[in-house]
């Protein structure tokens, strides 16, 4: 069960942070284990407990080694991610629940990285075809979160039909509805759990929306 993070968890992660390299790993190999990766996989199970019911989801908990051939620089991650999603073969494509611990805080939230330009040309049809929906999805994620959902956007928008999806029709990548905690002791408890699930679980409808202009 997860008991909540803990000061030696950000030790750790600023350690790995100023110290990028195997030397430092190695001997500090059984902190990663104990304050960083044993506490994600336990927060995993807990946030991933609402979704064992849909048919098609997983839940994957990052490894902190670096692929070498995609990132030469450095050989060790200084995060580490629970991501919740479909089971699909790049996940970039589709959209992702998800949390992530780094030296500077804690991320949660739903996050769709890189839609497909044919994608977005899908999405943008359907909700000119059903506006009404997707606005009640956007309002009650909004609503229930506390927090606006954001997108990097077209220099030059899209032609739109309806003023009230102007917004939508500027979204290119990157469309995200995050939560961002600095450490405090707020961190350090299991409520941390509680708040994250909460947060998560209240973005699943939009999410499952927006899943139907993912890729397989």
């Amino acid at each position: 069960m997860f008991q909540g993070f803990s000061p030696e968890t950000v030790d750790f992660l600023w350690g790995i942070r100023l110290n990028n390299n195997r030397e430092w790993f190695e001997a500090n190999k059984k902190n990663y284990v104990k304050y960083l990766y044993e506490p994600m996989k336990e927060l995993g199970k807990y946030l991933y407990e609402p979704f064992l019911d849909q048919p098609g989801t997983l839940m994957k908990v990052s490894r902190i080694y670096k692929d070498a051939r995609m990132h030469p620089v450095v050989p060790y991650k200084e995060s580490l991610w629970i991501c919740i999603r479909r089971d699909v073969q790049w996940w970039g494509e589709n959209p992702c629940q998800y949390l992530e611990i780094n030296p500077d805080g804690i991320d949660y939230g739903m996050f769709f990285w890189q839609p497909r330009v044919a994608k977005l040309a899908e999405f943008r049809a359907e909700i000119a075809r059903d506006p009404d929906t997707f606005l009640a999805l956007v309002e009650q994620a909004e609503r229930d979160t506390g927090v606006r959902i954001t997108a990097a956007e077209y220099k030059r928008p899209k032609p739109c039909p309806d003023p009230r999806l102007e917004r939508f029709y500027r979204w290119k990548g990157k469309i995200g509805c995050v939560r961002t905690e600095s450490f405090s002791d707020a961190t350090f408890c299991p409520e941390l759990a509680d708040r994250a699930r909460d947060f998560i679980t209240a973005l699943t409808p939009l999410t499952n929306y927006l899943s139907r202009f993912g890729t397989e």
